[in-house]
């Protein structure tokens, strides 16, 4: 995984990992600033990043969406053609969801939601009214970089809804509206176009916020439900707007660019149509022309297993034949990770078994890996010499790895982009933040022996802790599902009739 960021010195940094079963190692940082544009120098790059690991133990390698990242991506594959590459999916989501929180309906949703937490966050007895009420959790504030914040920060608006027209209506609130701002916020919280148009959000969003839960995520492969979940949320869309074109062709129109201009690789197909929990399901897009050209291209280009053998076996697989026709095989395919499934059932099938434990044991993002990358920005300087450089490098290398092999042990949970607890609730204005200076190898060795011991005892019980199954029809209880939703969910007051209103 080549994690690509921007420092606050505006530096092109690249960070590298291996992700594997076992869990995820860092490689090294490289200050890429000098060639960040240059394709041709990015794929020498990503080549010797490859060569230190070993072709043969590389499957597939994931980077950031740019244009100098998907030059460079191509002609990795034209050198190593059986190794993958795929943009970051997370990343992919999350420029949808910026291009949607940039269309002007949602922006000026956004906008006048944000009121209503800025004036409830800036002053103290509303605040301390609120928090006196039975059940009240604080509500949701949008983050700075990560655009599925702002419509979960719309979602935990809207769950206030009943506290909040309460608080306006009170005969205590009347003190306020002798500001502009407390009147207008008033206003805000009793307009019911306003309330209907954050459930549109809400419900918009809903399969793209889980689809992102998903591939954020370094527990689980999730290269086997990326095309299905874009698929769920077109569908889902057009669904909610009860199949009226002119509603909901703006925000299926931005999936399918995004989805044309970055996911829609081969490996992505096939790991569709590899995963048994969708190739086994009644209604599923395993026949779709798309799909199967998709297949036919991997096949073709591959050159680990004879085509010929692919094809026989993928029809036993196809059509449940041998091992694939036992009742547990059907039973476990939505309640068993892919690779696992295909580990105790593909048996019969030995190519096919070797190449779906292949593609559907990648990861499909690059971001689940870490998001606090301040040790690193500190090592790059010109400052040091080569010596002292490496010196860094080599620790910095002890002390990530330290850390990443602590979270395996402790099955301690990641950062969830969508998980209400993980994000700030409080500090919502922009502050500058301060720059760290230069890091020094007192500083970084004091903070490896900081790191937690792996004990004997706390990795036993790690081994003995059951992971938690993938499953498909899983639901998720932090937003609402649109797949599933019916039209007698939508029709009070048949509020989806027309566009959400500004």
């Amino acid at each position: 995984m080549g994690d690509g960021w921007t420092d606050n010195r505006q530096r092109s940094l690249i960070n590298f990992l291996v992700y594997s079963p076992k869990g995820i190692s860092f490689i090294k940082s490289v200050d890429a600033s000098s060639f960040i544009t240059n394709a041709e120098t990015l794929c020498n790059l990503f080549s010797d990043i490859i060569e230190m690991v070993g072709p043969k133990n590389v499957v597939h390698m994931v980077t950031d969406n740019g244009a100098n990242y998907k030059a460079a991506g191509r002609k990795i594959r034209e050198k190593y053609v059986d190794i993958y590459w795929s943009p970051c999916a997370a990343h992919s989501i999350n420029l949808i969801m910026k291009d949607i929180a940039e269309m002007p309906t949602v922006h000026s949703l956004a906008i006048l939601a944000s009121k209503i937490t800025v004036f409830v966050y800036n002053h103290k007895w509303v605040l301390n009214w609120l928090r006196t009420q039975p059940k009240w959790t604080e509500i949701i504030r949008p983050g700075a970089t990560r655009f599925a914040t702002t419509f979960i920060a719309l979602k935990s608006l809207h769950d206030h809804k009943d506290y909040l027209q309460s608080l306006v209506v009170s005969s205590d609130f009347k003190k306020f509206l002798n500001v502009p701002k407390g009147r207008e916020v008033k206003q805000i919280v009793l307009d019911e176009n306003f309330w209907r148009n954050c459930l549109i959000m809400v419900k918009i969003m809903g399969p793209l916020i889980r689809l992102l839960r998903i591939c954020d995520s370094d527990e689980k492969p999730a290269m086997g439900y990326v095309y299905d979940g874009i698929y769920r949320a077109r569908k889902g869309i057009k669904e909610l707007f009860k199949g009226k074109k002119h509603l909901y062709k703006p925000y299926t129109s931005i999936i399918k660019e995004r989805w044309h201009r970055t996911l829609r690789t081969g490996i992505h197909v096939l790991a569709y149509w590899l995963n048994p929990a969708f190739q086994f399901h009644e209604h599923n897009l395993c026949q779709k022309l798309e799909v199967q050209r998709g297949i036919l291209d991997v096949i073709e280009q591959q050159t680990l297993f004879k085509a010929s053998d692919l094809m026989e076996e993928m029809k036993i697989f196809r059509e449940r034949q041998k091992t694939f026709a036992r009742p547990l095989a059907l039973s476990t395919s939505k309640t068993t990770t892919p690779d696992e499934w295909w580990k105790f059932f593909g048996c019969d099938v030995p190519n096919l078994q070797k190449l779906a434990i292949r593609i559907l044991s990648q990861t499909a993002s690059s971001s689940g890996c870490e998001r606090n990358w301040s040790v690193f920005e500190r090592i790059h300087t010109k400052k040091r010499n080569r010596l002292e450089h490496q010196r860094l490098n080599d620790l910095v290398y002890v002390h990530y790895n330290l850390r990443l092999q602590h979270r395996l042990a402790s099955k301690k949970s990641l950062y969830d982009p969508i998980d209400y607890e993980c994000i700030d609730k409080t500090e919502f204005w922009v502050v500058e933040e301060e720059v760290e200076g230069e890091l020094a190898f007192d500083e970084l060795e004091s903070m490896l022996e900081e790191q937690p011991r792996i004990s004997e005892e706390s990795t036993n019980f790690s081994k003995g802790i059951e992971d938690d199954m993938v499953t498909v029809e899983e639901d998720d209880n932090a937003m609402i599902d649109v797949g599933r939703m019916t039209s007698n969910d939508l029709d009070e007051e048949d509020w989806l009739t027309s566009p959400p209103k500004n």
